[in-house]
């Protein structure tokens, strides 16, 4: 896959790297976690900036989301099960991840962009639920751009051995996911409790 992906980049340099995140986002096969690290190997040798390389890709990213966003708010749950498999979503995965907006609310758009598939499939209950699109935007380009930044200057310090991201990532993504949940579990305590404080004040 990265051969193609380099060409991409090396001919298209910004505007292919949102190209590819795009795609990313609405089609997970095509994974981040090959493309982002090659991405700041390519920054390292001079084919496009950092920082723009991190700009391109968020922008990529919420285009990507922004995609499914609105297939799932205007398109509706029935729509999204009737095509879902275009996407690599079914009704189980898309059940799942409502179950996750009822337990964690709009903030799992934040904790999901940086856990593989879930950052994609997330989008769609967003829509289907509603949620403020300038909200939607916000916390996707936030998540993104913590992601983006992430393997992107990883692959920038590893120079040609960017390669060793996608398999840490492979490595570790199962405990990325509970760390993910317990800092998510945590932040959403601690919001609670502030509520309740300032109730009791009143």
């Amino acid at each position: 896959m990265s051969d193609w992906v380099l060409e991409i980049l090396v001919a298209l340099g910004y505007l292919g790297l949102a190209i590819l995140l795009v795609i990313e986002n609405v089609f997970p096969p095509i994974p981040s976690e090959a493309v982002l690290p090659l991405a700041g190997f390519l920054a390292s040798r001079g084919y496009m900036s950092l920082w723009g390389a991190i700009i391109a890709a968020t922008i990529g990213s919420c285009a990507g989301a922004l995609i499914l966003y609105s297939l799932g708010r205007w398109g509706g749950r029935t729509l999204v099960l009737r095509y879902g498999h275009i996407l690599r979503i079914d009704a189980s995965l898309l059940a799942r991840a409502e179950g996750w907006f009822a337990r964690w609310g709009d903030w799992v758009v934040l904790g999901a962009r940086v856990v593989p598939i879930a950052r994609s499939v997330v989008s769609v209950p967003a829509g289907t639920m509603r949620m403020s699109p300038i909200r939607f935007t916000v916390l996707t380009a936030a998540g993104s751009g913590v992601w983006n930044t992430m393997l992107i200057g990883a692959g920038w310090l590893l120079g040609e051995n960017w390669e060793r991201v996608s398999r840490w990532i492979e490595t570790y993504s199962d405990l990325a996911v509970l760390l993910l949940l317990a800092a998510l579990g945590f932040g959403l305590y601690l919001l609670a409790r502030r509520r309740r404080e300032r109730q009791c004040e009143l």
